[in-house]
């Protein structure tokens, strides 16, 4: 049985460096945006979403999965947002001053907020349209900036404050359970060490990173020193390294070492905000530049930015599923606005396409809208066909097709074959030439002309495809080893292709203006590439010099 005849296969070229990185792309995807404006344009201060961070405890973590909650504070108050909806389910207003720091627990069920006027305040957020006050505390004298739940106990939660300290709270208690003292300013940012209550971190406008542990009798155990103030500290998920926004750099620490690793410096301003991502393998960050900024973990490199209108103040990567993927990409800005942008995934991509696929075929034309509803009908008929099929087939074991199959079982769509494919099959290789050669035509590929060229060659049928010609049918064939014989993906089949020709029609170039040209502009871009080779020659000379001698 003779074997099936299949499609010359088109040569693939080296390809540089891709202009879009597989990191951009990914974050490119986040594109569904969607823009919440705060009442009175309050700026917005904080976005909150509960992590496992590294947490031990297996109930915390599924508790972390199935939250579909995440806190906005802006002004006097503090929105819950549905992750699914993107929108607010309830809005929280019971506050005497200006609120900070609404930070969401990890079940989703408790939030707590701090306030101007340095009360704190504990609500029922799990239930119902309202917000119940559970507990209150007003023992900080200044406002309160930092309010952050323990990442393995739910009644255990820290606080930082304007009053120069960092305490300790038990839910149950009246009282702290531990106040921290040291910093000589402000402390504006706080966190506890990713699994593990015994740790905090603090981070003040007396430009130092404080270390804090409740075990220790004294004050802080690691002090990290600064050239200007703390704006924000982030602990990585390993638990010995830390994050520490100062001014418009942000410094790595190493705590198990008690020394910096690196000083990034990528943002013009002060970076304002830092956040996790992709399960805690890259860093994003947000500063009054209105840049957001994507950092990976190894080597600290930006690997995707992106620019918003305002100053950013807050940011939050938002994740959800059991496999807890990057969601939304949060980002609260100075004029007030919330900017939720949406990776969309699986149907509600599909559909996405689709959309974006019928409105550009709608600003092309008719014909492209055509083309689309052809193809949707196509798609619609093997639907149908498979369905039907497998309603015949439901009374027996197998179905046997009477088309032929692909590896997948489905029906093997016949391949409709080119033009020049159909000439180069049956030996007719001086019109497959002409057809590929074509540079007018709308279907020109460079790739494709240089596919048949090596075939001819291999196929020893080179010479036997440009002789017998006239001048119309010789120039394109001129022009085109003329144009891409500079490049040396190309060079080899356009010396061969050039050879040939002038060897087959130099004894009529006296006698067509038209072909002397072509032939001259040939020899001139010959001319040049040879001077461009001796001085590649001499400049590696050169080289080699300068190398020997910096050897010896």
């Amino acid at each position: 049985m003779a074997a099936e005849v299949v499609p010359l296969p088109q040569l693939k070229l080296p390809s540089g460096p891709s202009p879009i990185t597989a990191e951009q792309r990914y974050w490119k995807t986040f594109k569904n945006q969607k823009s919440h404006t705060s009442t009175a344009s309050w700026p917005i201060s904080h976005i909150s979403f509960p992590a496992a961070g590294g947490s031990t405890s297996s109930s915390l973590v599924a508790a972390v999965k199935a939250n579909d909650l995440f806190a906005v504070t802006s002004g006097p108050r503090v929105d819950i947002f549905s992750i699914r909806k993107r929108e607010p389910l309830k809005t929280i207003g019971r506050f005497d001053s200006e609120a900070h720091c609404g930070e969401i627990r990890a079940d989703g069920r408790v939030l707590v907020a701090g306030e101007d006027s340095g009360k704190m305040q504990v609500f029922d957020v799990g239930g119902g349209t309202r917000a119940h006050i559970l507990k209150t505390w007003h023992i900080h004298k200044q406002p309160v900036w930092v309010t952050k739940w323990s990442p393995t106990e739910l009644t255990t939660l820290m606080s930082a404050s304007d009053d120069k300290t960092v305490r300790l709270w038990d839910l149950p208690s009246n009282t702290p359970s531990r106040m921290f003292t040291g910093h000589s300013d402000y402390v504006r940012s706080g966190a506890f060490m990713p699994g593990n209550s015994n740790v905090m971190i603090s981070g003040s406008y007396d430009e130092t990173v404080r270390v804090w542990d409740r075990r220790s009798p004294g004050g802080s155990v690691l002090t990290f020193k600064h050239a200007d103030p703390i704006e924000e500290v982030l602990p990585l998920p390993s638990g010995t390294t830390l994050l520490a926004a100062s001014g418009s750099a942000i410094s790595v620490l190493d705590l198990v070492a008690a020394k910096p690793l690196r000083l990034i410096t990528n943002h013009q301003k002060t970076v304002t905000s830092l956040a996790l991502a992709s399960n805690g393998t890259r860093v994003v960050s947000g500063g009054l530049d209105g840049h957001v900024k994507v950092f990976e973990t190894t080597g600290w490199n930006v690997v995707f930015g992106a620019k918003y209108p305002s100053p950013i103040l807050s940011l939050s990567v938002v994740s959800a599923g059991a496999t807890q993927e990057d969601r939304h990409l949060a980002v609260g800005m100075q004029s007030g606005v919330l900017s939720i942008r949406t990776r969309l995934t699986g149907p509600q991509a599909e559909k996405a396409r689709a959309r974006a696929a019928e409105e550009a075929a709608r600003d092309i034309g008719s014909a492209a809208l055509d083309k689309l509803d052809a193809q949707k009908k196509r798609k619609t008929k093997k639907a149908t066909s498979n369905k039907i099929m497998n309603q015949l087939g439901e009374g027996v074991d197998f179905i046997i097709p009477t088309e032929a199959t692909n590896s997948a079982g489905g029906r093997k769509r016949k391949k409709h074959l080119k033009k020049w494919q159909k000439d180069f099959r049956e030996g007719r290789y001086a019109a497959a030439l002409d057809e590929v050669t074509d540079m007018s035509s709308p279907e020109y590929q460079p790739t494709v002309a240089l596919t048949v060229f090596t075939a001819l060659r291999h196929r020893s049928a080179l010479r036997e495809a440009l002789e017998g010609r006239d001048e119309v049918t010789v120039l394109p064939l001129l022009k085109w080893a003329g144009k891409y014989l500079p490049d040396p993906r190309y060079a080899s089949i356009c010396v061969d292709v050039a050879f040939h020709l002038i060897d087959l029609y130099s004894e009529y170039v006296g006698g067509s203006p038209e072909l002397t040209l072509q032939f001259v502009s040939l020899w001139g871009k010959v001319k040049r590439e040879v001077a461009k080779a001796h001085v590649a020659i001499k400049t590696m000379g050169m080289l080699d010099s300068l190398v020997m001698g910096a050897m010896e």
